[in-house]
């Protein structure tokens, strides 16, 4: 933290430099400047609602004027290929020229549906001027960040250390030796908005400072990359104990029921993030406590169910297509930024598969079903693969020239009446149920102050304020009767919906968020007793075995695209991050619970293997994000913080847990104490960052149970013991069934399990901890007993 002090006294030091007129060698005057300007506008990264527009692919972009980026399969870089900037990919090509020449490197990272990375490519790489000035004064490189985290999270780091903040599109500024100097994110074109400097101002200053200043300017970033990698190397070596569960558990518990919004759910006032993570945590400890401190377990529960009652009624979800929106500008859960992430998916699946599994409330169980369906309908490469994400912006007609955030999405008043014209009961129309159930206004219901660009002007976003009974009180129905109905309704939209043109897919496929929607088609199907569910997560767990992962080597692919209608990792494949081997091996782990096929287990046990020489930090403890292998990465970090996406260690640690338990590796649960040691002080003292974490703490510390069933494969005593086992919320277990069939790898690893047998022929439970299993049950009533206790 003191090296990260330093680097903002740096940009301190420079912008009282530049007030006195003095000139400035490394520019974070800018970076200073920026972030006062978006503290007052809609262009702060982090919390305004962002756009994004499709891109060309490859296709149509035959009689434009194209870059290096045409040979590329990510769908951002496509939309680059017929800038007039002479964009490269990150590679040593680009790296030489930029040596060779002597000049900047201009680095700028985005993904596919990020709005201001759309914004700045029509303001200023699409405009011949400012091609111009990089073309001749920089090399310039193009990132997506979702095919290469390892890139955006070290360019990140620099600028989040230096102004504070971050994010996309990212503007970093680079001296042939992959030195940072200078950052920011979106730049307009020209000078203007609070006297902010434009992109053109910024670029040719930059040149001239390099033309003039240049040992300065190396000096300088020398200094500034030497006290990056002090600051990110510095990281507390393992303690002798663990933390303090009890001290961990209750801390996080405190911190997040202090945050909680009792009106409106969530832990924050805006915007608001599903935070998956969260509930995880707060399922955890409503399982832990419930039977010793029964307040603290009832608060947990109801801040989790409350929240995510709140999201399926808000305007976050999605009530015509289904699945969940990015997030939420506002504090009732009502407008969201529109655009649509697997990694969402994947998390909440899981998350209201679980609050099922707890509550049995119908609401949850629709909420997973409506998920799973967007997801295997829009998301779904036929082979198994998901595709990453839908954009939020669309054009609002087909003869539309502009694209608008939300079009596909949303409402006028005069639509829905014109659609739902229908008159049933009592004369009604069932625009009058549906426009009193959804909020439908006439004059549209989105506050101004959540619609800064006017795009939401007499629009509406479907949000439920009330419930079933409200609305069928109001027009003397039954809630069966407004049930009907608004499915009807639901209906005749969506049919409508599918006329307008469609948001961008981005078809890159990730197999970190492949991952995490193996756990929740897993646990979906567990939980709901879908086979349906389970099939899917078995067709694309067997996906990323056939067409992202290489046997010999025992490499996980990140990427794979479509290409022509096929599935391709191209000619250099982009081998997996930590988050890649730690978000799989944890879907291989809850489809094994479920499928109870052991060959699962066998390969989440060599992707562990991997993970483990490629990324472990054998002298510091916890895993790096990347491998090291590629020399063009100048820092190695280490994910401390439960963000949008788990952080890999917290993964990791209850990854460790259960392969340990499975396949009787006590070294594996060695490991997972050392990450928990490795970040003592942060679970400690701001558990809040690290949710997943502390549920790998209570997992790690209470030790997997092993439920271990035997039976004859497929038999009905033998379903009707794992049905029990299913329906309960057992976050603290593993699973084995033993019936000659799918345990042949588990009866190599666990020498206990060749020891129990069925008890009087009938299908037998057995509860074990380390091995040492209670007395066999042969009935579901006695297993129940059992399993309430446990």
């Amino acid at each position: 933290m003191q090296k990260f002090r330093q680097l903002r006294w740096i940009a301190k030091h420079c912008l009282e430099r530049r007030t006195n007129n003095v000139k400035c060698c490394c520019f974070e005057p800018f970076i200073c400047r920026s972030i006062v300007f978006r503290s007052k506008g809609p262009y702060l990264m982090r919390s305004s609602r962002t756009m994004a527009s499709g891109g060309e692919t490859s296709n149509n972009l035959s009689n434009k004027r194209q870059n290096r980026l045409v040979n590329e399969l990510s769908p951002y870089l496509l939309q680059h290929a017929s800038n007039p900037v002479d964009w490269y990919p990150w590679g040593q090509e680009a790296f030489d020229k930029a040596k060779a020449e002597n000049k900047l490197i201009f680095l700028s990272v985005g993904y596919s549906t990020c709005h201001w990375c759309h914004v700045m490519e029509r303001e200023s790489f699409e405009n011949e001027e400012i091609g111009r000035i990089l073309n001749e004064n920089f090399v310039s490189i193009k990132v997506d960040r979702e095919e290469r985290p390892d890139v955006d999270r070290v360019y990140m780091t620099f600028i989040q250390a230096t102004s504070g903040g971050g994010g996309w599109p990212m503007s970093v500024w680079l001296t042939p030796e992959l030195k940072p100097l200078f950052g920011g994110t979106y730049f307009p074109p020209d000078d203007r908005y609070y006297g902010r400097p434009g992109f053109k101002s910024v670029l040719n200053t930059i040149a001239d400072q390099w033309k003039t200043r240049r040992g300065v300017i190396e000096e300088q970033s020398s200094v500034i990359l030497r006290t990056l990698q002090e600051g990110t190397s510095a990281s507390e070596a393992p303690g002798q104990s663990l933390p303090n569960l009890k001290a961990c558990t209750e801390n996080l518990y405190y911190q997040l029921e202090r945050s909680f919004d009792q009106e409106n759910g969530g832990f924050s006032k805006e915007p608001k993030f599903p935070q998956p993570v969260n509930f995880n945590f707060l399922f955890r400890m409503y399982a832990k406590c419930k039977d010793t401190y029964s307040d603290m377990a009832k608060s947990s529960l109801e801040m989790a169910t409350f929240t995510l009652s709140k999201m399926a009624k808000g305007g976050i979800f999605d009530h015509i297509s289904k699945g969940f929106h990015r997030y939420s500008t506002d504090a009732m859960w009502h407008v969201p930024h529109f655009e649509k992430m697997l990694y969402d998916q994947g998390q909440l699946l899981f998350t209201y598969a679980e609050a099922y599994q707890i509550t049995r409330e119908d609401e949850f169980f629709q909420v997973v079903r409506d998920i799973a369906e967007y997801t295997m309908r829009d998301l779904l490469h036929p082979t198994g693969g998901f595709y990453s994400a839908e954009d939020a912006d669309s054009l609002p007609t087909a003869d539309s020239t502009k694209k608008k955030e939300g079009a596909f999405c949303v409402w006028t008043y005069d639509q829905i009446q014109e659609i739902l014209s229908e008159k049933f009961k009592d004369n009604l129309t069932l625009a009058q149920v549906f426009c009193h159930h959804f909020n439908v206004k006439e004059k549209g219901n989105v506050n101004p102050m959540q619609d800064p660009h006017d795009e939401l002007k007499n629009q509406n976003v479907l949000i439920v304020q009330g419930s079933l009974e409200d609305t069928a009180q109001k027009f003397a129905l039954s809630p069966p009767e407004v049930k009907d109905i608004l499915e009807k309704c639901r209906a005749l939209l969506y049919a409508e919906r599918l006329k307008r043109p469609k948001p961008h897919l981005d078809d890159k496929i990730v197999a970190a968020w492949n991952g995490l929607m193996i756990s929740g088609l897993s646990k979906a199907g567990q939980a709901l007793k879908e086979s349906a569910f389970v099939d899917q997560a078995l067709k694309t767990a067997t996906f990323l075995k056939n067409n992202m992962y290489n046997k010999e080597s025992n490499i996980l692919y990140r990427t794979s695209y479509v290409e022509e209608g096929k599935i391709t990792t191209g000619s250099s494949p982009i081998e997996g991050f930590v988050d890649d081997y730690s978000f799989v091996i944890r879907g291989l782990l809850d489809l094994f619970e479920v499928c109870h096929d052991d060959t699962w287990v066998e390969w989440a046990g060599q992707l562990q293997e991997q993970q483990n020489a490629l990324f472990w930090d054998s002298q510091g403890g916890a895993y790096y994000s990347n491998s090291g292998k590629d020399v063009s990465i100048v820092l190695k970090l280490k994910d401390d913080q439960d963000g949008a996406e788990p952080c890999p260690n917290s993964v990791a640690v209850s990854n460790l847990a259960r392969l340990g338990t499975l396949l009787n590796k006590p070294e594996y649960h060695k490991k997972a104490a050392t990450i928990l040691k490795v970040f003592y002080e942060r679970l400690t003292k701001i558990p809040i960052a690290l949710p997943e974490m502390v549920c790998g703490l209570i997992l790690v510390q209470d030790t997997p149970k092993q439920i271990v069933l035997v039976g004859d494969p497929d038999s009905d005593d033998l379903n009707a013991l794992m049905n029990c086992v299913d329906k309960h919320y057992l976050p603290n277990k593993v699973t084995i069934i033993c019936d000659g069939k799918s345990d042949q790898f588990l009866l190599g690893k666990l020498e206990f399990l060749k020891t129990l047998t069925k008890k009087d022929n009938k299908a037998t439970a057995y509860v074990c901890e380390n091995y040492s299993c209670e007395l066999p049950v042969t009935s579901v009533p006695d297993l129940e007993r059992i399993l309430k206790v446990k």
